[in-house]
């Protein structure tokens, strides 16, 4: 077996799961007027409104200078605001604006999109979601 056969690379496995997987949601989102990224967010904030950028950024595994660009355009399509922490101005909140809130409703079908694409039964799905999990946890501590 050549270890440098690209076949052989776990990243490879999951940077083509990766592509595949926003590629079946890219349309739906496209309607919702969000970009992959931008769905991200807006998931962390349905499941939790008013979070700190600084939150946002750990929960999403994101660099504040990735995550605040992001947050600009959701401001300019007026899906969320931003607001600085009276007791902290350094801490900043990020809100879901009416518009934001109700994307919500139209976005409920999006998560269904995949699960009838990947030959997967519920219980594969709920196992390699796990184990994918388990994997970034594992590398995010070693590294």
């Amino acid at each position: 077996m050549d270890v440098l056969a690209l076949d052989q690379q776990l990243c490879f496995a999951l940077y083509k799961a990766s592509r595949a997987v926003t590629s079946v949601y890219r349309p739906a989102l496209a309607e919702l007027g969000l970009t992959y990224p931008q769905y991200l967010v807006m998931l962390a904030l349905w499941e939790r409104d008013g979070r700190e950028v600084r939150d946002l950024a750990r929960e999403l595994e994101l660099d504040t200078g990735t995550l605040s660009p992001l947050l600009r355009r959701l401001e300019r399509g007026q899906l969320v605001r931003r607001e600085r922490r009276a007791a902290d101005e350094r801490r900043v909140a990020v809100h879901l604006t009416a518009a934001g809130a109700a994307l919500r409703e139209r976005a409920i079908a999006v998560p269904h999109l995949l699960a009838p694409r990947t030959g997967l039964t519920r219980e594969e799905i709920t196992e390699l979601r796990s184990t994918l999990d388990r994997l970034a946890g594992t590398v995010h501590r070693a590294a």
